[in-house]
């Protein structure tokens, strides 16, 4: 409940998994074999600056020295693997490295800016592929809906986001200086999300790129449709058969409930037909709610534009919104989590 972007691992998220794998590995290999490359892969500004050495800020921003770093980073990459799924690969990789440009351009700034305004020096920042993930809680934060899942203390709300806010913080912490990092890649995010400057079309991977590398790197990358949530595809103990059984019946009865709420209608093209999936679940299991029930006599509002059009944000269709919004009586979070979901 604690995730916000489904549980279909990589499907359709070839991007996702490089950056995983790949910078992942070389971390490990970096810290933990090739101690004597670990100069080459600092991200040193005093350096950059006085010597000219435009390289490191390609090394220095790839790569992560600090095995933590790496751990949260890779978790973060993972849940924000839904933007790929939503934007497709190519817009997903151009956000990356629209960010990656921005953030580095503002990094010097600000550096500056504290050198001058507060005489505090800066000669090296946190190394690795982190702007641009701190650039992603962007639209993380603007449109992906809060879902609240339980109270703690009685006081505090739990989210499904809230882990993912968890990992940012502690990636932030991890450093004084990765507050640097951090504000260039929210600064970057909100530039290049908003298409200040028409960002968008000037930082953004071409056609013939992208063809390159889908030819090439995506086969490498690409996972395989995963599997139903059927007898085959479960788990290898008993336990984890039982556990997903038991999650599998709950979702079940949840959607049947809200589909029990909406008027009977014949199934249209392109929806998602809730009632028509699930109605054998919903009369075997709630015959007295379906006898009782009387949609003649429920007052029904319909749902409204604002409510369409932000779940239409998602990047849903608007009759897949339009047949989320009615199995759960136009209560966006729930519609929200439904389309998500499936």
């Amino acid at each position: 409940m604690l995730t916000s972007t489904g549980s279909s691992g990589l499907y359709k998220a070839p991007v996702s998994k490089g950056l995983l794998l790949v910078p992942s590995a070389l971390s490990v290999l970096l810290v933990l074999l090739f101690h004597h490359y670990l100069s080459f892969f600092q991200y040193n500004v005093q350096e950059v600056k006085e010597d000219f050495q435009i390289w490191r800020i390609v090394l220095g921003r790839i790569i992560c020295l600090d095995l933590k770093d790496t751990l949260c980073s890779s978790m973060l990459i993972y849940n924000f693997r839904i933007f790929e799924r939503r934007y497709g690969s190519r817009k997903f990789t151009s956000f990356l490295l629209g960010t990656w440009i921005l953030s580095a351009l503002l990094e010097c700034v600000l550096v500056e800016a504290l050198r001058h305004a507060f005489g505090v020096a800066v000669n090296r920042l946190p190394s690795g592929f982190l702007a641009p993930i701190f650039a992603l809680f962007v639209p993380f934060y603007c449109s992906i809906p809060g879902v609240q899942v339980t109270v703690v203390f009685g006081h505090f709300p739990v989210s499904n986001k809230t882990l993912v806010y968890i990992v940012g913080l502690q990636l932030l912490t991890s450093s004084p200086s990765m507050s640097i990092i951090a504000s260039s890649g929210l600064i970057a995010g909100l530039f290049y999300s908003s298409n200040v400057w028409e960002v968008t079309k000037v930082l953004y991977i071409p056609g013939w790129v992208a063809k390159i590398f889908s030819s090439t790197l995506e086969p490498l990358f690409s996972s395989a449709i995963p599997a139903t949530e059927s007898r085959e595809g479960m788990g290898a103990t008993l336990d984890i058969q039982r556990q997903q059984r038991m999650e599998l019946l709950d979702q079940q009865i949840l959607l049947s409930q809200f589909a029990a709420r909406g008027q009977p209608r014949q199934p249209q093209v392109g929806m998602l037909n809730w009632s028509r999936l699930f109605t054998p679940l919903r009369h075997g299991l709630f015959p007295n709610v379906a006898a009782n029930q009387h949609p003649a006599q429920e007052v029904r509002h319909p749902a409204t534009e604002e409510q369409i059009a932000q779940l239409m944000e998602m990047g849903f269709s608007r009759a897949d919104v339009l047949e989320a919004l009615r199995s759960s009586n136009n209560d966006v979070n729930m519609a929200s989590n439904i389309l998500l979901q499936h």
